[in-house]
């Protein structure tokens, strides 16, 4: 049995790439290619910090008080960003999740997230992590509705992209030709704006110098297979992250209050279903009826 702070660690390999998926959260801890991190890692024997490559679900980013209301009910979550009197990041990212399928190069681990007063509904969630040696990391998300009642319902992931280098010195592009602004809680504050013309444009890459990124993005730019892709290039090497359309925004975050040795060493690429305060605006929230299911797909790979 397991000692380790975020459990079982489970060890996936594939040509040049190693990754590890804990207990906990069924989050990802490491990522590597030939040696070298694609994502800022922390240690098996310490929680997750500033949510590194955790799962978050029911809802990803913010809720504002922790209050929503859904189908003429109000419910209370708990404020688990007391510091700014939100509820952040969802319900599962620290609870054990039990694995259904593993091999070499894959895992499949699944939780029941059952009811409880803030969030009184029942769903079932399986999240597959897939290497490839050609294609590298992919991410499969499910959640079923098990329960009795229709669900409020959003996802995301936690994941920084890292360069092994500041990113100030690095270049980026992103393919959000929208961004959402927000005040001093990191809440939305009016409707999204065109990255044109703001801090925010990334459209065509450049480097990032010392801006610092805390922004949601929106009407994302695909390819011919829906995918919308970022982009970090360092001196040395690069690293590329893709989403599906299943997740139509993307959080960005130039790692400005994480631990101090990771500090601005990585770019938070969070794909989500919704913005921030999605449970409480209702904006591109989900309606998961019962037997309903929904899924996400992403994935990151050097280059």
């Amino acid at each position: 049995m397991s000692t380790e702070t975020s459990g079982a660690q489970y060890r996936l390999v594939a040509g040049d790439f190693h990754a590890t998926v804990t207990e906990s959260g069924a989050g990802l801890r490491e990522l590597l290619h030939r040696g070298e991190p694609l994502l800022l890692s922390y240690g098996p024997d310490e929680p997750a910090p500033a949510a590194f490559g955790q799962l978050l679900i029911p809802w990803p980013n913010r809720v504002r008080d922790g209050r929503y209301a859904f189908d003429g009910r109000t419910y209370q979550l708990d404020l688990s960003e007391p510091e700014l009197g939100n509820a952040i990041h969802g319900l599962t990212r620290w609870a054990p999740w039990q694995v259904a399928e593993q091999g070499p190069d894959r895992i499949t681990l699944t939780h029941r997230l059952t009811g409880s007063t803030g969030y009184p509904f029942r769903l079932d969630l399986t999240a597959a992590y897939a290497l490839d040696a050609g294609t590298g990391l992919t991410v499969r998300l499910t959640a079923r509705n098990a329960g009795t009642r229709t669900a409020p319902y959003a996802h995301g992931m936690h994941p920084y992209l890292t360069v092994g280098e500041p990113v100030d010195d690095c270049e980026l592009q992103l393919p959000g030709h929208r961004f959402q602004p927000v005040d001093e809680r990191m809440l939305p504050d009016g409707p999204t704006q065109p990255v044109a013309g703001s801090p925010y444009d990334f459209t065509a890459p450049r480097r990032i110098g010392d801006l610092p990124i805390d922004r949601a993005f929106t009407d994302l730019e695909r390819d011919g297979d829906g995918r919308a892709w970022v982009r970090l290039a360092g001196s040395r090497r690069a690293v590329r992250f893709w989403s599906d359309r299943s997740q139509p925004w993307l959080e960005v975050y130039t790692a400005d209050n994480v631990p101090h040795d990771r500090w601005r060493r990585g770019l938070g690429v969070e794909p989500m279903t919704g913005p921030p305060n999605a449970f409480a605006s209702g904006t591109d929230l989900i309606r998961l009826a019962p037997g309903e299911s929904y899924t996400g797909s992403w994935g990151v790979l050097p280059g």
